[in-house]
């Protein structure tokens, strides 16, 4: 009979006040509530369920009022499904967002139970309840009016709240894309990184201590005058990196498209590929470890093909511009990519952008091992001289002059600190790294050397010490393979301990040897020209200073003591040179003892084997008393018995003895 009584009056009233009369009915207490059972969820009122929804695995005992007035696919369902008797009535929802979770929540707002919505579950409701078609047609207030106006008016709002709306848009992502929530989260979230956060005060920043409204630090609620630190501008690197990679990826292209500045998207990309790719952490550098680019948080790492689809995203992210990441980043995502496997576009792009800033590059950066199943070499050497051409085009693009120039025996210029210069220097030390390697074939070491210009190397001592280290680990090569290599070498750019070092080396070919102790002598004899025309120059400005003795009595002082100085560097010089001179007189009478009767024949192939006479090679030029033997001839084997004399001098400057 009160059955009968509801019936009648719903005749009479609206919707809503029949609706709030049927929940009284339900629950003459004023409370209903529902309890799980195994996996059946059933609201317990004073009447019994009529209905029974199906959501996953999870069947809800409902009641049939409360579904359709609320919602108009409920009240569709409901009308079709087909009538048996006294049984239940039986409906399925099998694609509905979030699930049996989000269809609960749904059933507690048909039910007049408060709804606490958050930025976890406004996505999954607003999804839902557009699903369910819970519009104004069906009731004042409904569901879909009031995730709507929480997602526009306190989620896209906030930051924090908008990073956990978009995180959940990935389970329901169709849909989500369908009430453009998606893009919503992202445009608010792109704005926010583009802009100052202690722009935006308190409600902003979420990261330190709670904020009052003025801007201090608040504890337990009241205020303590403090002033907050202010935040960096890679304060929302952590933040977006909980974002899947799709999401991810659309957010810094929007971010792009807002303006924001290429160095923080290049961090974040930075960042975001260190936290999932294990393989860069490995190689991380002490002086590397900022808040910003060494992410805390331990995620489980994703798939080796994640990882590859992961890596060739983020060279496409990254922005083109050099020096916006560091030069070993960069090598550590070339490693990667190669053990990985990734594509050739792939690997060619991060070849260019580590050329475009190879001069910020470590020794250490450059040893990467070979993946090849080949195993030709130890190291990667291709790839190396594929970088170091990237590099030389792009300083001729960029107007890259030569650094330094030889001029008359001596270097004109400034050769310290030019990029290619350090490049230069950098090469050679990676050749001298790979030398040992016994598969490292003559043509690949020699390319790799002569691909570095003439111009950039001020001293060639690092690149005679790569091919000195080459010759000893590959004692098999044949005389002409020597020659070749050794033809790199500028003899006139060796410094004096390196020309001390090849005279006696008998690795190098003879006529390289030759030219060595040609060069050494014309360093000194310039050397000593220099200091005579010194010590000239201060015996001329004697009188001119002795006229001022008085007031310049320190300054003299000075200049006599350099001097002196300086005659002692002359004086050590002038033994040297008559050393070698004698050295030049006991190979001739070495020579001349082998045989008169052939001395004619060899001083002709001699002469013929190094292109130049010995007569106007050797001490011809020397002066006076310095020079008194005009007719010299060469021995090498008589030049190696120095090798006792310098040995622990020379090992103490690199050189392999």
């Amino acid at each position: 009979m009160l059955v009968m009584d509801s019936t009648l009056v719903c005749g009479m009233l609206s919707c809503s006040l029949l609706f709030s009369i049927y929940l009284i009915l339900l629950a003459p207490s004023g409370i209903f509530y529902y309890q799980w059972d195994f996996e059946a969820l059933f609201w317990t009122t004073g009447l019994p369920s009529d209905i029974i929804v199906n959501v996953e695995e999870i069947s809800f005992h409902l009641h049939k009022f409360p579904l359709l007035s609320r919602s108009g696919v409920m009240e569709r369902l409901i009308a079709e499904a087909p009538e048996e008797g006294d049984k239940k009535c039986v409906i399925s929802l099998p694609n509905i967002p979030g699930g049996a979770k989000t269809f609960e929540h749904v059933t507690k707002f048909c039910y007049g139970v408060k709804l606490e919505l958050t930025a976890s579950n406004v996505v999954y409701l607003r999804c839902a309840s557009e699903h369910l078609k819970m519009t104004e047609e069906y009731g004042e207030g409904n569901l879909s009016t009031l995730t709507e106006t929480f997602l526009n008016q306190v989620v896209l709002r906030n930051w924090k709240d908008s990073v956990k709306a978009l995180q959940t848009c990935d389970d329901i992502l169709p849909h989500a894309e369908e009430l453009n929530i998606t893009k919503r989260c992202l445009e608010s979230l792109a704005t926010k990184a583009c802009t100052d956060p202690n722009l935006f005060g308190w409600p902003m920043m979420e990261h330190g201590p709670m904020q009052s409204p003025g801007g201090s630090v608040m504890w337990n609620g009241i205020s303590t005058g403090a002033r907050p630190k202010h935040s960096n501008s890679d304060w929302w690197y952590e933040d977006v990196s909980t974002l899947s990679l799709p999401l991810y990826k659309r957010l810094i292209s929007i971010m792009e498209s807002h303006g924001n500045r290429q160095e923080l998207l290049a961090g974040s990309l930075a960042y975001y590929a260190k936290k999932f790719l294990p393989g860069l952490n490995r190689r991380q550098g002490a002086n590397e470890t900022t808040a910003c680019l060494m992410p805390m948080t331990l995620v489980a790492s994703p798939s080796e093909e994640e990882q590859k689809v992961l890596l060739e995203v983020i060279d496409q992210l990254l922005p083109v511009q050099k020096g916006l990441v560091s030069t070993k980043f960069l090598f550590g995502l070339l490693r990667t990519a190669m053990i990985l496997k990734s594509n050739r576009s792939c690997l060619a792009n991060l070849e260019k952008r580590i050329g475009m800033q190879l001069e910020q590059a470590t020794l250490e950066d450059l040893l990467m091992p070979s993946f090849s199943h080949s195993m030709e070499t130890l190291y990667n050497v291709d790839c190396v001289q594929r970088i170091l051409e990237h590099f030389l085009a792009m300083d001729q693009i960029t107007g890259g002059s030569s650094p330094c120039s030889i001029e008359d025996g001596q270097l004109i210029g400034s050769p310290s600190l030019t990029p290619i210069t350090t490049v230069a220097k950098l090469i050679d030390g990676y050749l001298a790294e790979v030398a040992p390697d016994v598969n490292l074939k003559p043509p690949k070491f020699q390319a790799l050397a002569a691909a570095v210009p003439e111009y950039a190397r001020p001293l060639d001592d690092g690149l005679y010490r790569a091919i000195d280290i080459y010759l000893k680990s590959h004692p098999w090569l044949a005389e002409s393979d020597r020659e070749q290599l050794c033809r790199l070498i500028d003899c006139q750019k060796l410094s004096l301990e390196a020309c001390t070092h090849a005279a006696q080396n008998e690795r190098l070919p003879l006529r390289i040897i030759v030219q060595v102790l040609f060069f050494e002598q014309l360093q000194l004899r310039t050397s000593i020209a220099g200091c005579f025309l010194v010590s000239d120059n201060l015996d001329g400005s004697r009188q001119l200073r002795s006229g001022f003795a008085g007031s310049t009595d320190g300054g003299w002082a000075t200049a006599v003591r350099e001097n002196q100085v300086l005659k002692v560097g002359m004086d050590s010089m002038r033994m040297r040179v008559c050393e070698l001179e004698k050295e030049c007189s006991s190979m001739r009478n070495e020579i001349e003892k082998l045989g008169r009767t052939k001395v004619s024949s060899t001083w002709g192939n001699v002469s013929k084997k190094f292109g130049f006479k010995m007569k106007s090679q050797m001490c011809s030029a020397q002066e006076g008393s310095v020079s008194k033997q005009n007719n010299g001839s060469v021995k090498i084997e008589k030049a190696k018995d120095r090798h006792g004399k310098h040995k622990k001098s020379l090992s103490s400057n690199g050189y392999e003895e």
